[in-house]
């Protein structure tokens, strides 16, 4: 290890530890989407021909400053392609859509509970991806096709990110070492789908509540890495809440979202969680989650969130990608500025964007490299 990648991977770790780091860490959020369009490549090209992925990667590692690998791919268009998939669609302008689906057919709700593994094969799988709607034996073969297409993607995919650590010195620590949903997340996302779960919620409330329980251990072994490291986190990108009443949330959302990250870290694993939304409303219960839980805040009040939760947990987040788009170069400055003063004292903070940066038009890139710039050198404690 380089005598630079150990500095950037001190800061992280120093962060997960509850001390405080030599500066503030950086933690950069770019999507392949960006990368493929800001390296003046053909987005659906090389999304399907992975050769030039690298070196779009690459050019965003080179021009944007971050203390950890700040670009990857999360979904590849080919298996989803091999599967015949409902739930992840290429669109024609090169971004995979995520449609409203219904995986899990209201009837279906009792096998679920009983058996969630079993309904999910069964079931759920068939009705989310055409190519498995068939004969045991053709789905066995597209099944073995499309799972053979995701390990050579993840297998690419991780040969760059080694390569590009390696080569520009990032920090060893990855808060992407697992990943997995909210139960209530992905009871909405992938198996009925927003317009039903919103229906479901008042008409059979009582199945909602047995299927967010029966789906929280499959949660807990999805977001378990084979070894765990308290310097890595599991993703988990928060969705439903904010779009739920305060009862519904208390009795849907929370105690089997809470039950996933305490098993987490019964097993080891640190939660790294997307608090998409405002969830200032809900606040109070972050606090009640394990220490160090790492959270990226989208929206809200970053006074507030220091408040409550800046002793206890890892914070990130809340500048406003809006901003690089449409302000000054010393706006966009002056905004990274006063978050630090906020968020930074005591520790326990990293800087973030409010969300990953997807599209090469969403952002001004002066401003974007301007105000990474200003957090590596402005930002010591």
């Amino acid at each position: 290890m380089s005598d630079r990648m150990a500095e950037r991977t001190q800061l992280f770790t120093d962060l997960i530890d509850g001390k405080i780091p030599k500066r503030v860490p950086i933690m950069g959020s770019f999507a392949h989407e960006f990368a493929i369009q800001y390296a003046g490549m053909d987005l659906k090209e090389v999304q399907w021909d992975t050769t030039n992925l690298e070196a779009s990667f690459e050019k965003v590692c080179e021009d944007f400053y971050s203390d950890l690998l700040p670009v990857s791919a999360f979904r590849m268009p080919s298996f989803y392609k091999i599967l015949g998939s409902r739930n992840f669609v290429m669109g024609s302008n090169g971004f995979l859509q995520h449609p409203d689906v219904e995986g899990l057919k209201v009837e279906d709700y009792d096998d679920f509970i009983a058996s969630p593994y079993n309904c999910i094969l069964e079931k759920v799988l068939p009705n989310l991806y055409s190519e498995l709607d068939t004969d045991p034996v053709t789905r066995s073969l597209v099944m073995a096709k499309a799972f053979k297409a995701y390990t050579d993607e993840n297998n690419n995919l991780f040969r760059i990110y080694g390569n590009l650590i390696g080569k520009f010195n990032y920090g060893t620590v990855s808060f992407f070492a697992g990943f997995c949903e909210a139960p209530f997340d992905i009871l909405t996302d992938q198996l009925r789908g927003f317009k039903n779960i919103s229906l479901d919620v008042r008409r059979i409330p009582d199945k909602v509540e047995a299927a967010v329980n029966a789906a929280t251990p499959l949660m807990i072994k999805m977001g378990t890495h084979a070894v765990p490291n308290k310097y890595n986190a599991t993703f988990i990108p928060l969705h439903m809440a904010p779009y739920l009443r305060g009862k519904d949330f208390d009795r849907f959302y929370w105690p089997s979202f809470k039950k996933l990250v305490e098993g987490l870290a019964e097993k080891g694993m640190r939660s790294y969680l997307f608090v998409e939304q405002d969830w200032m409303r809900y606040i109070d219960y972050l606090a009640e989650l394990p220490e160090g839980t790492v959270m990226t805040f989208e929206y809200g009040d970053p006074k507030l969130v220091k408040e409550k939760l800046g002793k206890k947990h890892i914070i990130g987040g809340f500048y406003p990608l809006t901003l690089l788009k449409t302000g000054t170069k010393q706006e966009c400055i002056d905004k990274a500025k006063e978050l630090i003063d906020i968020l930074a004292p005591g520790g326990g903070y990293y800087f973030a964007f409010d969300k990953v940066i997807i599209t090469a038009d969403s952002v001004n890139i002066d401003n974007t490299r301007a105000v990474l710039d200003y957090v590596a050198n402005n930002a010591n404690y």
